[in-house]
């Protein structure tokens, strides 16, 4: 049996399996609902309630999951964040969008690794880049791909004005190893340095970090998280191979990454979603129109509703 077809069994396999232990929730939330006409049943009303809210999140999934078509939507994902113009604030930004997706990862059971990370001096981050592991993962974020733009009162100005943020989301598939991306050792450069922030002395007296340049696109990708420089590299190299085969897909990926090195693209009229904290709260995404007044919930990662729209509309 080729590859290609047991990529697809598996994937019909795992549908399947998903289907029937919904089904056999389902089965189970029918004959538990006899039990509210018992004596004493309403002891269970919120138990039964809990039950059909999760059995409703998890049929929401399989929808989503029929959506996915994409060649490598089934594949995990590699998010890079980075801030716009406007210093601390934007920064701020970017280090809320990380929160958000990693507690997105985390209500899905994901696993989640930050592979590199750079601190801003005052507060959030200049960067971040992170590896989500887990079914359709890529599936499920590529649509986070663009400029977010915070509209807040500044946590920094002891004015208390209003600012407005933004920060750049990148979304890849991570690429398997039978994927043909070559890369010539002659196009890399390698540089080693300190890994910065928590990780213990080996970390902070070795140079094990990594970062490597890919010099015919100028594609920049770094690793810090593992006390091994070999074991770095591996997990830089697969990032750039995943951002090579994004690139050789999709060549307007090019104009997003053009956001990163002119910060003047992450601004306005190029958002694909909006977070108003301030003067009224409300988050709006402008593909879809989908919006929410439940902010709190977003931040906090719950962004399926959009994730299913934006896959509705594609």
């Amino acid at each position: 049996m080729s590859r290609d077809l047991l990529k697809r069994k598996s994937k019909l396999e795992y549908i399947v399996s998903y289907f029937e232990s919904l089904s056999d929730k389902l089965s189970y939330l029918e004959e538990s609902i006899g039990i509210l006409e018992e004596e004493s049943g309403d002891l269970f009303l919120n138990e039964l309630r809990n039950e059909i809210k999760v059995l409703k999140e998890d049929l929401d999934l399989l929808e989503i999951q029929n959506l996915l078509s994409g060649e490598m939507d089934k594949n995990n994902a590699i998010i890079a964040i980075h801030p716009g113009a406007g210093g601390t604030e934007s920064q701020d930004w970017a280090q809320m969008l990380m929160r958000m997706y990693l507690r997105w990862a985390e209500r899905h059971k994901f696993n989640t690794q930050i592979v590199e990370l750079q601190m801003g001096e005052e507060a959030g981050i200049k960067s971040a880049t992170i590896t989500i592991t887990g079914q359709y993962a890529y599936g499920y974020l590529k649509g986070e791909a663009g400029v977010h733009r915070l509209v807040r009162i500044s946590p920094y100005d002891a004015g208390k004005r209003r600012h407005t943020s933004f920060a750049a989301v990148l979304v890849f598939p991570e690429v398997e190893d039978d994927i043909d991306i070559e890369l010539k050792d002659d196009d890399i450069k390698m540089d080693t340095f300190r890994a910065s922030g928590a990780g213990g002395q080996h970390v902070n007296k070795t140079s094990s970090a990594v970062r490597l340049t890919h010099i015919p696109s100028g594609l920049i990708v770094g690793c810090q998280n593992e006390r091994s420089q070999h074991k770095n590299k591996a997990i830089a190299m697969k990032i750039l191979k995943a951002r090579l085969y994004d690139l050789r897909l999709k060549e307007q990926e090019k104009k997003i990454d053009g956001f990163v090195a002119d910060k003047k693209g992450i601004a306005w009229g190029s958002q694909i979603r909006s977070y108003i904290l301030q003067p009224y709260r409300i988050i709006k995404d402008h593909r879809t129109d989908i919006e929410t007044g439940n902010v709190d919930a977003v931040l906090e990662g719950n962004i399926d509703n959009f994730i299913k729209a934006f896959l509705q509309k594609k």
